[in-house]
């Protein structure tokens, strides 16, 4: 999967879960309930010793699901990332470095940016699509409409504090390819393999994304 791929999938995916697992053997379970939700893609975050080893059971065992690694904070991670085989990686920031690794190993990234001198330094490495993090605490809508004046070409992966009550106007945003939200598989239900719970928010959520997919269609 190239960049432009990656893309185009996420803007019609549109909602991305964010994903914590402290336990290898509930990826299988997990990614199979969010693809039977009709919300086939997850980002698996390095904040867990499992990360690794859960995005490899899903690539490996659930078709149909894209995943990616999230919370990619060194080359080190961007190496396990790749070698678990995830199809995309997404960092909190901007590091080069990690940047130059991610291409090394032809897995797309999306990092984080938080201010113009970021978003400029992220398109100098050739980027346009980047993570907005932590989105509600950094300014909100607000800020992204801001920072789409001035940079028509890039597009934003808001990520941090997004709930069900205000995606959609994430989403309204024509500089908004898609949204992380971490409600649709939060750590204590995957924990608790709440898969009930969880296969009802990932539904909602595609839900909320194909609304916003034909709204953003219709108005274009």
């Amino acid at each position: 999967m190239n960049a432009e791929d990656l893309e185009d999938t996420l803007r019609r995916l549109a909602i991305v879960p964010v994903i914590e697992i402290e336990y290898a053997d509930d990826a299988i379970p997990l990614g199979r309930t969010l693809v039977e939700a009709g919300l086939p893609i997850a980002e698996v975050t390095f904040r867990t010793d499992a990360a690794a080893e859960a995005i490899a059971r899903m690539v490996e065992n659930v078709p149909g699901l894209l995943v990616g690694a999230g919370t990619v904070l060194s080359e080190e991670d961007v190496d396990a990332a790749a070698d678990a085989g995830a199809h995309f990686i997404v960092s909190p920031g901007l590091n080069a470095a990690v940047v130059r690794r991610a291409r090394e190993r032809s897995v797309p990234i999306i990092p984080g940016v938080t201010s113009p001198t970021e978003i400029e330094a992220a398109r100098s490495l050739g980027l346009r699509l980047l993570k907005l993090f932590p989105a509600e605490a950094i300014g909100g809508i607000r800020l992204v409409r801001a920072l789409s004046a001035p940079y028509p070409d890039v597009s934003f992966m808001p990520t941090g504090g997004i709930t069900p009550e205000t995606v959609t106007a994430w989403l309204g945003q024509p500089s908004v390819v898609a949204c992380g939200g971490s409600w649709i598989a939060a750590r204590d239900a995957v924990a608790g393999r709440r898969w009930e719970e969880i296969r009802t928010n990932a539904a909602q959520a595609a839900e909320l994304a194909a609304d916003a997919v034909r709204s953003h269609a219709a108005s274009s």
